[in-house]
């Protein structure tokens, strides 16, 4: 294993990738940051303005960097033309930054959905983003998050905001994983010391819950999180979700929350994470289970007035 100091991080400003940020200082790391705007000066942090596209700021990234973990990407948005420029070329041009300088590690976050690439724009590009990636002949590990709640997540929150008035829309019959931002952060900075286990790896973590949830399950423990003892699950049929798209594209433009190339992914019955590509315990475990993970959600989201 290497010893690991310094860290180049995409993504730092968003949801999972500030998480990430968070879990690397507190683990004595230096992080080097790209932003695209102005960000507070923290301490052990170095920003670096600049984005995908920009192979000088790239160039800055990673220089130095003994890892990079690479968070960015682009997860929703109408114009799904937009999804190979951030998620496939972006990926493209920090392997070739990370392999000019010569970085040791190269953690990807991926998504659960780039096993079903025919199923969405989203899960295609992210298929497409994890073949560069193998093929890059760099020290890689990819990290397939399922559904991933927690402090300042902007899209399950929509469902914890309909529980507080006890209804839960879902999708059709099926169920998923999910994981705490924080188990996830937690496993991605572990993920970026140099480990033979996990040298060219492709991992699907999770909660403590190795079934999943089903949907109508899921519902209720957001609802019991919510401090509501009767929620009911609404299961929304394909016609239904795909009408929904339409109209939050209709009132929310470029700020929807549920898109048609979502649909397409949500859909699918089957979003559990795969046993076999569990990340080993001697590197990581999920501290977070499903009740108290979102019950801690609820509560911060109260605390902040979002709800």
């Amino acid at each position: 294993m290497n010893d690991l100091r310094t860290v180049a991080l995409t993504g730092a400003t968003g949801f999972v990738g500030s998480a990430t940020l968070d879990q690397a200082l507190a683990k004595g790391l230096k992080v080097r940051a790209l932003t695209r705007r102005n960000s507070p000066p923290r301490t052990n942090v170095e920003w670096v303005n600049g984005t995908l596209e920009d192979a000088d700021a790239l160039r800055s990234l990673v220089e130095g960097a003994d890892a990079v973990i690479h968070v960015a990407g682009l997860t929703s948005t109408r114009n799904t033309s937009r999804f190979e420029a951030a998620n496939v070329t972006g990926t493209a041009n920090l392997i070739a930054a990370a392999k000019m300088a010569k970085t040791a590690r190269f953690v990807f976050v991926s998504s659960l959905s780039a096993r079903e690439p025919d199923l969405s724009e989203y899960g295609a590009s992210k298929a497409r983003a994890e073949t560069l990636v193998k093929d890059s002949g760099l020290d890689w590990t990819i990290v397939r998050p399922p559904a991933v709640y927690g402090p300042g997540d902007k899209d399950m929150f929509e469902l914890f905001r309909a529980a507080k008035f006890g209804v839960v829309p879902v999708p059709p019959k099926g169920s998923t994983s999910i994981i705490h931002v924080e188990d996830l952060a937690r496993l991605l900075v572990a993920l970026a010391r140099t480990n033979p286990v996990a040298s060219g790896q492709t991992y699907e973590p999770w909660d403590d819950n190795a079934f999943g949830y089903e949907h109508k399950e899921l519902a209720k423990l957001i609802g019991k999180a919510m401090g509501k003892d009767q929620v009911t699950a609404a299961p929304l049929p394909a016609t239904v979700m795909r009408l929904g798209a339409q109209i939050d594209g209709l009132f929310r433009g470029n700020k929807a929350k549920l898109t048609e190339d979502r649909v397409g992914y949500m859909l699918h019955p089957d979003w559990v994470c795969d046993m076999k590509k569990a990340p080993p315990i001697s590197i990581w475990q999920a501290v977070w289970d499903g009740e108290a993970g979102l019950r801690m959600t609820a509560d911060w989201y109260k605390e902040q007035g979002w709800l």
